[in-house]
């Protein structure tokens, strides 16, 4: 009944997107490239490109070869506080791609348009004010990201253990659930706690068919359970690897910096440094806490078959420890 009730609820998102697992793979700059989208995509999850790094030449070729690898449906990430977004979105809908999850600014501006076109739009929300916000302009789906979550992140500093709940509550569309899901048991924890699906980006990050830099990748698997810090937060607040450039950061902020001098510091293309070239001093090394719990580098394929076994184990368990408490009694509700 347990396992039957729940796939039952993880139909609206399957159903949404058209997809078999509700698994969406977070359009990641500088990772998020055709080959990994194509490759979630073909394992039946949602693969995202991730445009917020890319030019409209640089768009157009991912979103084709995308289109040349896969038969199933895939999706961008639109940075909706970047430069030229008039272009993305044009070249979106010319391309006919049918999924867009929007980011980093207002959906009110873009969601009424790109569903006229006939897109599914979704949008991500690190609090439950954007979420209603989201859902009074028509999104089919809302993302709610946890603080956990690697790269530029919410200032509330919300937790998924409650954000998700509280969105879920506030809201009647789909809720995807995203920061700190990094393997099936963290999914399961996810779809307990409401969320119809999940958004997963730094696992996804570090896989074979992520654009990454081969030393971004074996950082993160190096990386403990201490190693990231969400800083920046006087510019915009971003979860990265402790390293050079953040040591550079927290000395200025130690001395009281001002917002000029920090965006000084940071520079141009500090992301790109550190994730897509592996400049692992002077870079910003974007990932998330999840990064603790990674050991190796697998394919995409490789990863969902884990991602589908740990969570069919953490249901198995769920499901003996309720057959366990509750049918003995240790747990009913007369206690």
């Amino acid at each position: 009944m347990f396992v039957n009730g729940l796939m039952t609820s993880l139909s609206r998102i399957c159903t949404l997107f058209d997809i078999r697992y509700p698994i969406i793979q977070a359009g990641m700059v500088w990772c998020s490239g055709w080959k990994l989208a194509s490759a979630v995509s073909n394992c039946g999850g949602l693969g995202l490109i991730g445009s917020g790094s890319m030019t409209p030449d640089v768009l157009h070729h991912h979103i084709r070869q995308c289109k040349a690898h896969t038969d199933r449906p895939f999706g961008v990430n639109v940075p909706l506080i970047n430069r030229g977004i008039e272009r993305v979105m044009e070249i979106i809908v010319e391309e006919k791609v049918p999924i867009v999850f929007t980011s980093a600014g207002n959906p009110a501006i873009w969601t009424s348009r790109l569903k006229d076109h006939g897109l599914i739009v979704s949008h991500v929300v690190p609090n439950v004010s954007l979420a209603v916000k989201c859902e009074k302009n028509g999104v089919d789906a809302v993302v709610c990201e946890g603080f956990e979550a690697g790269g530029h992140n919410g200032k509330d500093e919300i937790t998924s253990m409650c954000l998700i709940p509280q969105v879920v509550r506030s809201i009647n569309v789909p809720v995807i659930a995203a920061g700190g899901i990094g393997s099936g048991h963290g999914m399961a924890a996810a779809l307990a706690l409401g969320a119809e699906g999940v958004q997963i980006g730094s696992r996804f990050a570090v896989t074979r068919e992520s654009s990454a830099h081969p030393a971004f990748k074996q950082a993160a698997v190096e990386a403990h359970d201490n190693a990231t810090v969400l800083t920046l937060k006087q510019v915009t607040p971003v979860r990265i690897i402790k390293n050079a450039f953040y040591n550079r950061v927290l000395e200025f902020e130690r001395k009281c910096a001002g917002r000029r001098e920090l965006i000084a510091l940071l520079g141009k293309s500090r992301a790109k440094k550190g994730i897509f070239e592996g400049d692992l001093e002077q870079g910003e090394l974007e990932i998330g806490q999840i990064t603790g719990m990674f050991d190796n580098i697998p394919a995409v394929a490789d990863l969902f078959d884990t991602l589908i076994e740990e969570f069919r184990e953490s249901v198995n368990r769920l499901g003996q420890l309720q057959s366990g408490y509750f049918s003995s009694g240790n747990l009913s509700a007369e206690t």
